[in-house]
């Protein structure tokens, strides 16, 4: 579609927070027009999900749990960013994990379901994603251009030191890669390396010609943030060279608009089936009592995301609470 309609077309409300307590949200329409929603818990013990016709009806929408951490080994401890995806016919949840007795030995898992409705069914363990480095890794999506399904995750390179650069690959089945995965990323600018050095959350949206993707950087306090990268939809994604790193975040930490660490965003479309809708989490106060991560107020925001003449996403500041502008 060509950037102007996109434009024009009258944003949707939403009143934020629209969903409290709920970090790393994913939201996603699916075939049967409804909104399918999941995020990280506070208590990093379980994945839930959500559903309703509207995206504002999310946030009154009841809650199942389909899925709740071991007790024992992998997937024990700090269960994070599910992402829902419908492929294959199938449902799948990609999620990360910690062991119950090495919690932060974070590797990526995936669950499957083949029932028509995610809410019934059995919830298969697939297993981890495996990839050539045994590291710390988080945060997978997936996304498909052109016949290919790639895979594109947050991963520590030893060669590095650093907390996570991102990484992208082929894959063969939705469970597992194939080739030699590519970094991308590497987090090295001065908002990429605040606290952390940091690259993660990363997610694609393809519009106008080329495929922009988003991902965050830095501790995941107020310094977190939201970077670009940019690829031309006829480059080889497989090519660390077909992506250009925007110098500056472009949606972070708004002072007026008392919105603290915007990032871990997903993209999903309005109702009317043309706005494109940055989904994300902030908190609503900068000064945080203890280790951010044990701090619960990373809420569930969304807003319209502006299109620019030449095609470039224009993210705006995270909206004030309340009705969407």
């Amino acid at each position: 579609a060509s950037a102007a309609p996109r434009h024009r077309a009258a944003a949707p409300v939403y009143v934020n927070p629209l969903i409290e307590q709920r970090a790393d949200p994913h939201i996603t329409r699916h075939t049967d027009g409804r909104y399918y929603f999941t995020g990280t818990v506070p208590e990093y013990d379980r994945i839930v999900l959500r559903r309703a016709e509207t995206i504002q009806g999310l946030a009154a929408a009841d809650e199942a749990v389909i899925w709740t951490r071991h007790t024992t080994g992998e997937m024990g401890a700090h269960i994070w960013a599910p992402e829902l995806h419908h492929i294959d016919g199938a449902w799948h949840i990609y999620f990360a994990a910690g062991a119950a007795e090495d919690v932060w030995a974070i590797r990526m898992y995936v669950l499957r379901n083949t029932a028509a409705d995610p809410f019934t069914g059995q919830w298969e363990e697939l297993g981890r994603i495996v990839t050539p480095w045994d590291t710390f890794s988080l945060d997978a999506t997936t996304f498909e251009h052109r016949g290919t399904r790639y895979l594109c995750w947050a991963q520590q390179n030893p060669e590095l030191g650093n907390n996570s650069s991102l990484f992208l690959a082929a894959m063969d089945t939705p469970s597992s890669i194939t080739g030699t995965p590519v970094e991308i990323s590497v987090p090295e600018l001065p908002w990429e390396t605040v606290g952390y050095r940091v690259n993660e959350g990363p997610y694609a949206l393809h519009r106008n010609g080329r495929i922009f993707l988003t991902y965050s950087a830095s501790a995941t306090d107020a310094n977190y943030c939201v970077g670009l990268l940019t690829a031309d939809e006829d480059s080889d994604l497989l090519d660390p060279a077909s992506w250009a790193k925007s110098p500056e975040p472009v949606f972070a930490t708004s002072e007026a608009n008392r919105q603290y660490g915007p990032g871990h965003n997903c993209f999903t479309v309005a109702e009317d089936g043309v706005t494109d809708l940055i989904v994300y989490h902030a908190r609503q106060y900068r000064d945080i009592d203890g280790d951010p991560l044990q701090d619960p107020n990373r809420h569930t925001r969304v807003q319209p995301l502006r299109w620019n003449a030449d095609g470039t996403p224009d993210f705006g500041a995270p909206v004030p609470d309340g009705p969407t502008p």
